[in-house]
């Protein structure tokens, strides 16, 4: 599938446009949209061009559709969030992405939803008499943290974001068909399932049987935080899951000088839980603090994307990173993570990466060949991906001096400090 051989690139558009943190009265829903005059979604066209030279075949977008604030507290999956502009607008952007040769990728939120929800509003109004109270789990005997004399369940105490009830038909149907609306009228190649270690995996496969329908090569990702979740893909058939072991084991082995995690985390993975199936690899995203903050070492930053592009996996670059952008979590806010940026801002770390993509765009092995350890020092990696008979050979030294490695086929190979080389199909060992 043409997502396995794809590298991946995420935008947050709400805050990456600069949107304004809340939404207007949901109420007035209509009244928004025909007062939507900023068009904000169409500004991510600028990005075009940075992301076809960049090499991406594959945009991920966060929320887009109508919601409380950030975009996780859905009001209506049918409609695009007034801040961002309308369905034409975020149509107009998928088409001149699909012109460009970039796949589209939308964030389905089929958890909860947010206070500002229709059925939600409906069921405040007319309570026992409101036709969507089977829509959530309510104890009218109860009261919630904001006095509306009912009982809901939230999500992970969160009770701004209202937990669905997916056991009624009536909310899969609304579900479903609102992921028909998607491909029909924006002709998205594929869904990441928000929170997907909360759905049942009987739900996930009735998403993946839907979107298999539209159109037979959708991609289907899910949100997992852990691992051993092999579940996620015999029973609720992902393509992907979100590969947290991985980007954790990233930061802490270049800030620990501690390759073996590195390694024992990629052979736990497809080694033993996952094999010969593929992961969402990242170096950061919307939920986690920029690898540029994370590392102690900023000269590192290389070497993570040297790693990213090159172990298994399938790659998603976070808006901004690819030019160092800085973001730690502050007061338990995500804002600093999720800035707004008028246009990209491409750099010698932008080069890089960019040079680390067409490799592995033009490089089968690296896309989905097999691993195997050549060498494995507590400062020093080197690795074999193989597939068909050919072979690519990556070695990293995250040391501030030059080691010289011993590596099984290619012999004593030099690799300066904090460097990446690598040797593709027997052509010699050259900087990565």
């Amino acid at each position: 599938m043409w997502f396995e051989n794809t590298v991946f690139y995420q935008i947050y558009p709400l805050t990456l446009t600069g949107a304004p943190e809340r939404n207007e009265d949901p109420e007035n829903t209509a009244l928004l949209h025909k007062q939507a005059g900023k068009h904000r979604v169409l500004e991510i066209r600028k990005f075009i061009p940075h992301l076809k030279k960049l090499g991406v075949g594959a945009v991920y977008l966060n929320p887009v559709f109508e919601s409380d604030s950030h975009g996780y507290d859905t009001r209506d999956y049918r409609l695009t969030d007034s801040r961002l502009g309308t369905n034409e607008d975020l149509r107009t952007l998928c088409g001149e992405l699909h012109d460009a040769g970039i796949r589209v990728v939308f964030d389905g939120v089929f958890n909860h939803v947010g206070r500002g929800f229709f059925a939600f509003r409906d069921l405040k109004k007319n309570r026992e008499a409101s036709p969507y109270k089977d829509w959530f789990k309510v104890n009218f005997a109860g009261d919630s943290h904001f006095g509306d004399g009912f009982w809901y369940e939230g999500w992970e105490g969160h009770y701004e974001l209202v937990k669905l009830n997916l056991d009624n038909p009536s909310v899969q149907n609304y579900l479903l068909e609102s992921i028909d609306l998607w491909f029909r009228e924006f002709d998205i190649d594929g869904i990441r399932l928000d929170v997907a270690y909360l759905l049942p995996l009987w739900f996930i496969d009735k998403v993946k049987q839907r979107i298999r329908s539209l159109k037979p090569d959708a991609f289907l990702l899910g949100e997992v935080l852990g691992d051993n979740a092999r579940r996620f893909y015999d029973q609720g058939h992902v393509d992907a899951i979100t590969d947290y072991p991985l980007y954790k084991a990233l930061w802490s082995s270049m800030n620990s000088l501690n390759f073996f995690e590195l390694a024992h985390t990629i052979k736990r993975t497809y080694g033993e839980m996952y094999r010969g199936l593929q992961l969402f690899s990242f170096a950061d995203n919307h939920d986690v603090e920029r690898i540029a903050s994370k590392l102690t070492d900023p000269e590192k930053l290389p070497l993570v994307y040297a790693l990213l592009f090159t172990l298994p996996g399938i790659p998603c670059v976070y808006y901004g990173s690819e030019w160092g952008a800085e973001g730690k979590k502050e007061r338990g806010s995500d804002a600093s993570l999720r800035p707004a940026y008028k246009k990209p801002l491409p750099n010698a770390l932008t080069a890089r990466i960019t040079a680390l993509i067409a490799l592995r765009n033009r490089t089968p092995e690296l896309q989905q060949g097999t691993l195997k350890d050549l060498r494995l020092t507590n400062r020093a990696y080197a690795f074999l991906r193989e597939l068909d008979g050919f072979s690519t050979a990556i070695a990293v030294n995250a040391d501030d001096a030059p080691v010289t490695l011993d590596l099984p086929g290619f012999g004593a190979v030099e690799i300066p400090p904090l460097s990446a080389v690598y040797n593709r199909r027997g052509e010699g060992f050259l900087p990565l």
